[in-house]
């Protein structure tokens, strides 16, 4: 029977040849993601297209082979599922006898004798791209050793360029955190660069191109992924204009400034007015949404000052109520890429979440707590009014404690909390329970500590280093700080948007080696957000007219040098009440729910954990029977395993259904017959002392040791399960029982390792078919 190979042989390629279709012009089997993460480092199914053509760095079709004995559409909607990541308007599928194509834009598909030729697919793209986008798709991609674009950034890059060619003035790029929108911008600017393009007269010089952030550690890692064009870089900031006695720098082509640095001040012209009006050609606006375009914004003068360049704004929020002015000013997005399909590709990292209650999350005090400070206005404090209303070292204490009961001692943390002083009082509660001596173990980084905290949050995101390990914070990291190996972000603050909130969960995406998820540890139900409608949604089309300006965002210059911290943080009213609890009053957790993430992002319910599982099971076992032949193998219950990592489901998980149903003391197995077909589940103990007491198994080897060694399995599997029975463990089983060398083990079994496998075979086959 002919494969897909051969139809891609035999009848796909004669036929892309036969209408001119050039090697140069088709890439065979593009794997463009990488496939989500999975537990212990296993990663899910790569997206792949058979055939992908294109023609001057443009996507223009996907082609799906399939087996001449198939139906030639069989695979037609997964190819329309990869051409839509891919921006792809036109696909093929053929079983090699016949051919369809389907167009996306309009949504109709027929059968076709031959596939038309580039030039005539190419045309029916035209119009997107003008003589300009194209000069700039042309630009090859400034690349440094083995880097390449992820398919996403190039499409980022190629709209955005496209828009430019167009005339667009503002031009909106919204991805997720940790997808590199620095690298997107750096690739735009170079690609204006190296075509010379301007606003007045393209091709005749190099443009000046502002690159504004709002936050000196989002300029200063920007400035560092454009080291390519070091001596085309100036930084504006008040040290940079002294040193020029006032004047500000023109001698560059890329410009670097933080809004604070170059905006007015009270008493102090703002630098950017020291600019003609005309002087820059492109104004790339970092984290957009955090107020530049709102009309009321002190950041949007500098704006309207520069008005007739192109505007491009790179955001990590798509539209919602909280800014709204931000679509209103940029219209359109050209380019998206949701945290839900960097998680699903594999380029950035799940998450799950614990979500932690305490006695304390409704609060009622009595006559034995006492005020330390202010009176009480209310008689149930909740735990929305925790550091803001009343402050309860006491509970700020169980917190640390619970956090550090529920992180490995050396995984990087951020924790934050609802205000500065919050944030010292966690962090010296976590540093007074701790078990690491070092002084930096914890610390508190915000915009008080200046240049010490950035020292300290450079150690932080060095990959390399242990310390510090947990920093506690209040707004400044909330975006752009780019630490990769963040494996818990702990919530014990109230977030109020969900703008907020999705910055905060991209602290903790970003992709390290041997992070296969990370965790929220929430203590006061912000990660409700992640049930609301508007999480990782669609975003609204922007609507005419309207305004929904939100509240700009404080406006907090910063000194003329420029300082080299963030902007400064409210300082936040002191608080009305501070208690101190009763002796007497108990404090403790009241319960630690662990919620695992759907593939949309979704929290689940224990329920909805359960019923997805059984939901999965029929399709990897058809019975009873068929489990126990799997499992009663070591080589197919590893395979089994793995299918169920890749179908969401790891050992962790299976082990956090284990302690659900109070099976704890029984094998997996039984609790897998039980969820798919409500077999009563067997006790490990019960198993392994039926074998004990099948003599004619153990008779059957001659030589003592061989007996003991057995048994000594058995104990194993008893205390810690069927992770002892893997065919991995027994080197390490024959070590700890003391029967010696390997060898020495196929000796006990009658001299061959192909006697000793098969015992410890047999002995499984004892544990799951002996009732």
């Amino acid at each position: 029977m002919a494969s897909e190979a051969d139809t891609r042989a035999n009848y796909i390629d004669p036929a892309l040849k036969a209408a001119h279709w050039q090697p140069i012009n088709i890439i065979r089997e593009y794997y463009f993601t990488d496939g989500r993460k999975l537990a212990g480092g296993a990663r899910g199914r790569r997206c792949f297209v058979d055939y992908l053509l294109y023609k001057d760095n443009r996507y223009l079709a996907v082609v799906e082979a399939k087996k001449d004995s198939e139906h030639p559409t069989k695979g037609l909607q997964q190819a329309i599922d990869y051409a839509t990541k891919l921006h792809v308007r036109f696909v093929y599928s053929s079983n090699g006898k016949e051919t369809y194509e389907f167009d996306l834009e309009s949504g109709k598909g027929e059968y076709i004798e031959f596939y038309p030729t580039p030039d005539e697919l190419e045309n029916r793209y035209a119009g997107i791209t003008t003589n300009i986008g194209q000069q700039l798709r042309n630009i090859p991609f400034h690349l440094e050793g083995a880097m390449q674009p992820r398919y996403y950034q190039e499409l980022a890059v190629h709209a955005a360029t496209d828009a430019i060619g167009q005339g667009k003035t503002r031009v909106l790029m919204t991805l997720a955190t940790g997808t590199g929108k620095t690298f997107i911008a750096f690739q735009i600017i170079h690609k204006l660069f190296q075509s010379r393009w301007n606003k007045e007269e393209p091709g005749s010089r190099r443009p000046r191109i502002l690159f504004l952030a709002d936050r000196n550690i989002l300029a200063d890692q920007a400035i560092n992924t454009f080291n390519p064009y070091e001596k085309d870089i100036i930084k504006i900031n008040g040290e940079e204009v002294r040193k020029r006695n006032g004047i500000v720098p023109t001698n560059a082509h890329i410009f670097f400034a933080i809004y604070q640095a170059i905006a007015e001040r009270e008493d102090i012209e703002g630098y950017y007015k020291a600019y003609p009006k005309d002087f820059f050609d492109l104004i790339m606006i970092d984290e957009c949404h955090r107020g530049s375009a709102n009309e009321k914004g002190s950041w949007r003068n500098i704006l309207n000052h520069f008005g007739g360049a192109v505007h491009v704004g790179l955001t990590a929020t798509p539209k919602r109520e909280a800014n709204v002015d931000t679509y209103d000013y940029f219209k359109s997005p050209v380019f998206e890429y949701s945290l839900k399909e960097g998680i699903n590709d594999g380029f950035l990292t799940p998450y799950r979440v614990k979500r932690v209650r305490t006695n304390l999350d409704e609060l009622v005090l009595t006559k034995d707590d006492k005020v330390i400070e202010g009176e009480s206005e209310q008689d149930i404090y909740q735990v929305e009014d925790y550091d803001k209303k009343i402050v309860v070292d006491d509970r700020t204490e169980l917190v640390a404690k619970t956090i550090l009961d529920n992180i490995n001692t050396l995984d990087k943390t951020i924790i934050f909390c609802e205000n500065q002083n919050h944030a010292l009082t966690m962090r010296d509660m976590i540093n007074k329970h701790k078990k690491v001596i070092d002084p930096h173990y914890c610390v508190r980084i915000t915009s008080d500590e200046g240049k010490i905290g950035r020292e300290l949050l450079e150690k932080f995101q060095d990959n390399d280093k242990d310390i510090p390990t947990i920093i506690t914070s209040s707004q400044m990291l909330t975006t752009g700080v780019d630490a990769r190996n963040v494996r818990n972000v702990v919530l014990d603050r109230t977030v109020g948007s969900m703008v907020e909130f999705k910055q905060i969960i991209g602290r903790g995406t970003r992709v390290f080696d041997g992070k296969d998820y990370f965790t929220i540890i929430d203590f006061r139900g912000a990660t409700n957000k992640f049930y609301d409608k508007d999480w990782d949604g669609e975003p609204e089309a922007p609507e005419p007219g309207g305004t929904g300006e939100p509240t700009p965002p404080p406006y907090n210059p910063e000194p003329p040098e420029g300082g080299d911290g963030p902007k400064p943080e409210p300082k936040e009213p002191k608080p009305k009440l501070k208690v101190k609890l009763g002796k007497h009053r108990e404090l403790k957790v009241i319960d630690v729910e662990t919620r695992y993430i759907d593939e949309n992002g979704k929290p689940l319910t224990i329920q909805e954990f359960v019923e997805l599982l059984i939901t999965q099971l029929p399709g990897l076992f058809k019975s009873v029977d068929e489990l126990r032949q799997i499992w009663s193998d070591p080589d197919e219950r590893e395979t089994l395993l793995s299918k169920l990592v890749e179908a969401g489901f790891d050992k962790e998980q299976l082990g956090a259904l284990r302690r659900m149903f109070e099976a704890e003391d029984c094998d997996i197995f039984d609790l897998l017959a039980f969820l798919a077909f409500e077999q009563p589940m067997a006790t490990r103990k019960t198993r392994a002392d039926n074998v004990r007491g099948n003599n004619a198994f153990f008779n059957q080897y001659k030589q003592e040791n061989a007996k003991q060694f057995l048994h000594f399995v058995l104990n194993r599997y008893e205390k810690t399960g069927s992770t002892e029975l893997s065919r991995e463990r027994l080197p390490a089983l024959i070590e700890l029982s003391g029967l010696g060398t390997t060898k020495d083990a196929s000796n006990a079994f009658g001299g061959k390792p192909v006697h000793l496998l098969a015992a410890f075979k047999q002995l499984q086959q004892q544990l799951y078919y002996v009732n």
